[in-house]
């Protein structure tokens, strides 16, 4: 009887809910039911399951979240058994877990809100408003950085937000993996920068066609958006351009002394080149610019220094944030996943030491200017990186560009960790340890090694966010493979942890995703197709890239003043790799054994590649024919001999390579007769070489005025520096033409 009233009294309190047997035998039949529906969703769908798969295994290992659901859409019958096993008949409340049991007044407050899975920065505002105001930080915390809670412009609109806050959906994902993803290109024409060429990766239709479920159990992600098309500002707004408040009042002054040889006016705070730079840059796209000169090489290296500044006072100040509100909490939320698996989060890849300490002086100048701020070991790097100019003659001065080129410090061996604090720039910090890092191809190779070496190192290069390659065709001159060699160790696994926090690793550093984050920005003055292949094959930025491309009209052939005859031949080629066999099968058979002859001595022979040039040599030491060789590698005394017995005769032939040419600028004597092996990667040593053909540089005893000829070998492969050296409209005729021989002589339009 007492067991009985204790039943009721159970009963009437409602803490007892009688179910019988076979209504529990049913409920789990529909589970089962449920679970074999869920198995059997995707089961064709491998590509996307691979996908799927390895995001749920990282989510599971620092998130530590309970399965998540398939997304497909169930048949009629199972559809039905999931909604009817809901205790509220609602269809349009969430339920974040079907095991959970909840109040009938939780489940009037959760509401089930359909995002769209790629990212709409308006649905992020009360997102962000919501965690402010639960997580208030104390005036302590404000004193201690005045940025931390900054009310800037909607956060959400940010360039720099919308690019490294979310993840890339499985549509964009699918198409960025392939070697060629789909993209959409576009053309545009804008003033200073001239043609534009964008792509922009698209998602793959296949994948985006998967049916989505009528209803979730779970809050759908929120994606990346897709790049779109950069749009140049005319008026310039600090607060639409998302610039820090930081450096807002230092970009006026420290521009103006930046450009102080230029007229720019007061009124104005970018020039029109800077204008459209920034556009690109500050959309998060990777550009290649072509038309760098020593004109406007001040306004680019100023523009990049500034979206390096912002990029960083950002993520600076993102991560304060963060650090204050987290003091108050226990768990780690997604929004505070702000760091990648290392520090250092931008790389600025110069030449030389001057070239870098004109970039940190730049840097000092926009963060830390006089009075504003303190620079650790600033005598250091004064030391270090000025000095060692190199002594140009007066007698026989070198050309104006190699002047300008080689002024200041010329070593190519260096690399300086940066750190910026609020008021602070700290020199030679330790990598790991830094945020900016500016260093040449070779200092990096030399940290990087090689397979094999023990004492190596490249985890430093996992999470950078932002490349920056400037005077990239000095580093063709210098040694390209040492470019390559360390752009294929970019975003590799870490070997060690570094003391990273990966609670605070963003989820697509996590899941190696990081190549598709990093924006690359290139400067060159010519157009390489070394350079572009980088930008094609090593550049794989989600937002797209920008590529301008100018063709040259006029060419250098313009500024020959000697008047000789100008001879083109064009060769047969099928693709790059056999036009280097081409190109000498057709030297060997075509144009040696006319130039044999006694009456075309003084023949110099240019070579750009330096693999050519030794197979040249060894082919001339084969064959015994009469020549000197003058290269990179040659030495003083050396080089000093050969020019004596090029001048008088004694040699038939020089063979001269295009790097001791850039890096000395030699005035050969005794030119009668010179071959281009491959048109120059400079079009204005064309010039320069025939100039230097001028009857005042030349041997009385040698030959005749009417006795001189210069002979260029091309082929289709060549068209890029056949054009800087002929102009676009000669280059394409002679590619289309019937004949392969043409000739030009000085004055020709």
């Amino acid at each position: 009887m007492g067991n009985h009233k204790k039943f009721v009294s159970k009963k009437r309190k409602g803490n007892f809910k009688f179910e019988s047997k076979r209504k529990r035998k049913d409920k789990k039949d529909d589970e089962v039911i449920n679970k074999k529906a869920k198995f059997n969703r995707y089961k064709d769908k491998q590509k996307v399951e691979e996908i799927l798969a390895k995001k749920k295994q990282m989510e599971d290992r620092f998130k530590q979240q309970d399965k998540s659901f398939s997304e497909s859409e169930p048949e009629d019958d199972t559809y039905t058994q999931l909604v009817s096993s809901f205790k509220n008949n609602n269809v349009n409340k969430l339920i974040e877990s079907e095991e959970e049991s909840m109040s009938e007044g939780d489940l009037d407050v959760v509401v089930n809100v359909k995002k769209s899975p790629i990212h709409d920065p308006s649905n992020d505002s009360a997102l962000y408003s919501e965690s402010e105001e639960n997580n208030e930080i104390s005036d302590h915390e404000l004193e201690i950085e005045d940025n931390v809670l900054e009310k800037d412009r909607d956060a959400s609109n940010d360039p720099f937000t919308k690019h490294l806050q979310y993840e890339l959906s499985d549509e964009l994902l699918v198409s960025m993996s392939n070697s060629q993803p789909f993209e959409k290109k576009i053309t545009k024409e804008w003033p200073s920068l001239g043609h534009l060429h964008i792509s922009i990766p698209q998602p793959m239709e296949s994948v985006s066609k998967i049916s989505k479920p009528k209803i979730s159990i779970l809050e759908e992600k929120t994606y990346a958006s897709v790049g779109s098309v950069p749009q140049s500002f005319k008026k310039v707004d600090f607060n639409e351009l998302y610039i820090k408040s930081q450096i807002k009042d230092n970009i006026v002054s420290s521009n103006k002394n930046n450009l102080i040889k230029r007229d720019l006016e007061l009124s104005e705070v970018f020039t029109p080149l800077q204008k459209e730079l920034f556009s690109i840059m500050n959309h998060y796209q990777d550009l290649y610019y072509s038309d760098r000169t020593f004109t406007n090489g001040d306004e680019i290296r100023y523009t990049y220094c500034l979206h390096v500044a912002n990029h960083m006072l950002k993520t600076r100040t993102k991560i304060l944030h963060h650090n204050a509100k987290l003091a108050k909490k226990t768990d780690i939320p997604d929004e505070y996943r702000d760091q990648g698996l290392v520090r250092p989060k931008v790389i600025i890849l110069v030449p030389f030491k001057d070239a870098a300490y004109r970039v940190v002086k730049t840097l000092i100048d926009i963060v830390v200017p006089k009075e504003a701020g303190q620079v650790v070991n600033k005598n250091r790097f004064e030391d270090d990186f000025t000095g060692g100019e190199l002594l140009m003659p007066t007698k026989n001065p070198k050309p104006e560009d190699y002047e300008l080129l080689f002024s200041g410090n010329t070593d190519d061996t260096f690399r300086l960790g940066l750190t910026l604090t609020k008021k602070t720039l700290k020199l030679y910090t330790d990598f790991y340890a830094s945020d900016i890092l500016i260093a040449s191809p070779l200092g990096l190779r030399m940290i990087v090694g090689a397979e094999g070496e023990e004492d190596r190192d490249y985890d430093f290069l996992a999470s950078i966010e932002l490349l920056i390659l400037d005077q990239a065709d000095v580093f063709l001159m210098q040694n390209w493979d040492h470019l390559l060699h360390v752009l294929d160790h970019f975003h590799l696994q870490p070997k060690k942890t570094h003391g990273t926090d990966f609670s605070r690793v963003r989820s697509w550093a996590v899941n190696g995703w990081s190549k598709y984050y990093r924006q690359t920005l290139v400067f060159s003055s010519i157009a390489m197709p070394e350079i572009r292949s980088i930008v094609n094959k090593k550049c794989q930025n989600y937002r797209g890239k920008v590529i301008i491309s100018n063709q040259p009209e006029i060419g250098a052939i313009r500024q020959v003043l000697v008047q000789v005859p100008q001879l083109f031949h064009r060769l047969n080629a099928t693709s790059p790799l056999s036009a280097v066999d081409a190109r000498f099968e057709y030297f060997v058979k075509e144009i040696l054994p006319k130039q044999r002859d006694p009456l075309m001595s003084h023949t110099l022979i240019y070579v750009p590649s330096y693999f050519d040039f030794v197979r040249l040599r060894n082919y001339f030491k084969k064959e015994d024919i009469s020549f000197v060789q003058v290269c990179e590698y040659t030495k003083d005394a050396k080089i000093a001999r050969a020019r004596d017995m090029f001048f008088h005769a004694e040699a038939h032939f020089l063979l001269y390579s295009e790097r001791v040419h850039f890096f000395r600028r030699l005035r050969i004597k005794g030119i009668r007769h010179i071959i281009f092996y491959q048109p120059p990667t400079y079009p204005h040593f064309y010039s320069e070489m025939l100039n230097l053909m001028q009857e005042s540089n030349q041997n009385k005893y040698g030959g005749s005025e009417c006795n001189m000829t210069s002979t260029t070998m091309y082929c289709r492969y060549d068209a890029a520096r056949g054009a800087a050296v002929l102009g676009v409209d000669r280059i394409t005729r002679m590619l289309n033409a019937d004949k392969p021989l043409h000739m030009y002589l000085t004055g020709d339009k």
